[in-house]
């Protein structure tokens, strides 16, 4: 009898013990304030992340919050950023058609106040031309505003990249600059 109350005991206090285990594990229920949700990382301390690339975020009052990924680095083919000044489209970013490039370049990256400027799909095909024009005097060795517009054709969607060319109208290739970055085309 004795060995049967002991054992009651060692079993109560099991149970005991494993109870308080247990309620000592459960976390308190948070409750999420969207309105205090501002960026991607405050999204994904509190909600899933989803598979995507870039990877998203949606709050449960519908906002979605998508990762900001460095900018890519332009590729400068015989010049550099002191040749050319690309502002609008930047790097990685995601464009519409058509597109509407912007920047500064220097008066000997034009020719009767224009250069080419092409768009060619992930394998290296000409897929839209344009040209950038001067929006001042370009006969300089200063910088120079250009604006340009590239037409798209309205079916195409996916990675690109825009190249910027001086205009070379000697045509030899020691006289051919360029700056290319990828973007993406998506509406």
């Amino acid at each position: 009898m004795k060995a049967n109350l002991i054992l009651a005991v060692l079993v109560i206090a099991a149970i005991g013990a494993a109870l308080w285990f247990m309620t000592k594990s459960v976390k308190q229920a948070v409750v999420i304030n969207d309105s205090e949700i501002r960026s991607f990382a405050d999204c994904a301390a509190v909600y899933p992340v989803m598979e995507s690339y870039p990877r998203q975020c949606k709050t449960n009052d519908g906002r979605t919050y998508a990762e900001e990924l460095p900018a890519p680095d332009p590729t400068y083919v015989n010049a550099t950023a002191d040749n050319i000044k690309v502002m609008s489209p930047t790097p990685g970013s995601v464009t519409g058609k058509p597109i509407t490039v912007m920047g500064e370049a220097r008066g000997g990256w034009y020719f009767e106040a224009s250069f080419p400027v092409e768009v060619r799909d992930g394998a290296g095909s000409v897929i839209a031309t344009g040209y950038a024009q001067a929006q001042g005097e370009w006969m300089t060795s200063e910088f120079v505003p250009f604006v340009g517009t590239i037409e798209i054709p309205e079916t195409y969607i996916g990675e690109a990249v825009l190249v910027f060319m001086n205009d070379n109208p000697s045509g030899m290739l020691e006289n051919a600059r360029s700056v290319s970055f990828p973007i993406t085309i998506e509406y």
